[in-house]
């Protein structure tokens, strides 16, 4: 779970003191619906809020606790296997794991919403805010895009051909272009080089995919950059 856990950074949990208010306004903002509680810090957690219970006591702050409403959640290692945490919040019905370290320290949060996206694909729910890929000019004459903007936008752009018409049934975004290109998942900071000239720097990437791209049009950098071999 690791792979998929929300790292602690960028958890986002209330101390248990949290007043009402500020609980709701705080769900209303973010859009989540289960809210981590802790003591102190991320290291000592006692347990989750749902909105459900949380909406429950609005306009009656003044009866309010917030013990009243705290849920219990999962702790697991880093290591626990994906598939079987997913069996586990089924089972148990609790739909958040903590990600402990092996001194029981705080490493990140996963979601049961976060389990079925990495097995099925990534899904929306009435919180999620469609965003659309961008492409975008930059002053130096480079690009900036989201690695899911498609091959043929950019190709319309700039005017050149990265896909031959039997390749542009099988890769539809440009993150799936890089990766075809270098046969595998680039790491941050790489250069690789299309045919054409074209040279996409990676700018955001983990090992299971590229999340953006700065696009080089047309410039020459010589054999240092030429496309990987993906036999070698």
């Amino acid at each position: 779970v690791a792979d998929v856990m929300v790292p602690r950074a960028d958890i986002l949990s209330v101390q248990e003191s949290v007043t009402l208010n500020d609980l709701i306004a705080l769900i209303c903002e973010h859009g989540h619906s289960r809210v981590p509680v802790h003591r102190g810090s991320l290291d000592d957690v006692i347990g989750m809020v749902h909105i459900r219970d949380v909406l429950a006591f609005w306009g009656r702050s003044d009866e309010f606790q917030l013990f009243s409403v705290v849920r219990s959640l999962l702790f697991v290692p880093p290591s626990m296997p994906i598939q079987e945490l997913l069996l586990e919040m089924r089972a148990t019905k609790i739909h958040m794991a903590l990600v402990v370290d092996e001194f029981g320290g705080t490493d990140g949060l996963v979601t049961i919403e976060d389990l079925v996206e990495e097995i099925v694909g990534e899904i929306e729910d009435e919180h999620d805010r469609t965003i659309e890929p961008k492409l975008t000019d930059r002053p130096d004459g480079l690009l900036d895009a989201d690695a899911r903007v498609l091959v043929s936008d950019l190709e319309a752009k700039c005017g050149v051909d990265l896909l031959s018409d039997e390749r542009s049934e099988e890769i539809g975004t440009l993150g799936g272009l890089v990766c075809e290109l270098a046969g595998r998942v680039p790491l941050r900071g790489e250069l690789i080089a299309h045919p054409s000239g074209m040279v996409f720097e990676i700018v955001d990437a983990d090992p299971r995919k590229i999340r953006r791209l700065r696009v080089h049009p047309n410039l020459d950098y010589g054999d240092e950059f030429s496309a990987p071999n993906k036999e070698a």
